[in-house]
């Protein structure tokens, strides 16, 4: 379980494609406090640790990962966003999220506006996943690679966000441009609630 507060914006040091599998090695400044089997989320995605070095740390993503989100498009050098899982004695600084990417979406347009920016972003929209919560509705949340977001200028399947500086510099949103793959999970919240209405 993850707050959508990324800590950083980790490098992608290797790639290897290992038949159906990615096995992703990453570096970032709290490795020493990685352990194997503990869960990170990476681009807003829920992977295991399966291996460490002194200053490294690398995560497998399967197949249906690879299907659902944008870590397939990974690179050597690309920067990924990274929470290690919520201590629930703490506060939730942003929303309940799961590390499960629904989807993808693609960045449309980037706007600034006076020191921030706006993002606007455009998924494919199926009217059955939407009666059960896979949209997004004006001042709701979205994670959006991982980063815990509201949503503004909310459309049947585009939705904006604002990104304020120190978000813009911490996270990956600062590489993200006209036709970058994103990563979407949708709020569960709004994804129980439309499933109770069916019933």
């Amino acid at each position: 379980m993850f707050s959508g507060i990324v800590e950083e914006a980790a490098t992608v040091v290797a790639v290897e494609r290992d038949g159906g599998n990615v096995h992703l090695t990453l570096r970032c400044s709290f490795v020493e406090e990685l352990k194997i089997d503990q869960s990170v989320s990476h681009n807003g995605v829920c992977l295991t640790v399966v291996a460490k070095t002194a200053d490294t740390y690398t995560v497998t993503a399967v197949r249906e990962t690879l299907e659902r989100s944008n870590l397939g498009l990974l690179a050597v050098g690309d920067r990924v966003n990274l929470e290690r899982s919520m201590l629930m004695n703490g506060r939730l600084d942003g929303h309940i999220v799961q590390g499960h990417v629904d989807q993808t979406a693609v960045c449309m347009d980037v706007r600034e506006a006076d020191g921030s920016w706006y993002y606007s972003f455009e998924y494919t929209f199926d009217p059955a996943m939407a009666k059960q919560g896979y949209m997004t509705v004006e001042k709701g949340s979205v994670c959006v690679n991982g980063v815990s977001l509201t949503v503004c200028n909310s459309g049947e399947n585009t939705f904006d966000v604002a990104i304020i500086p120190y978000t813009h510099d911490i996270t990956n949103f600062g590489q993200i441009q006209t036709g970058t793959v994103v990563n979407l999970e949708f709020d569960i919240i709004g994804k129980y609630l439309s499933k109770l209405m069916t019933l």
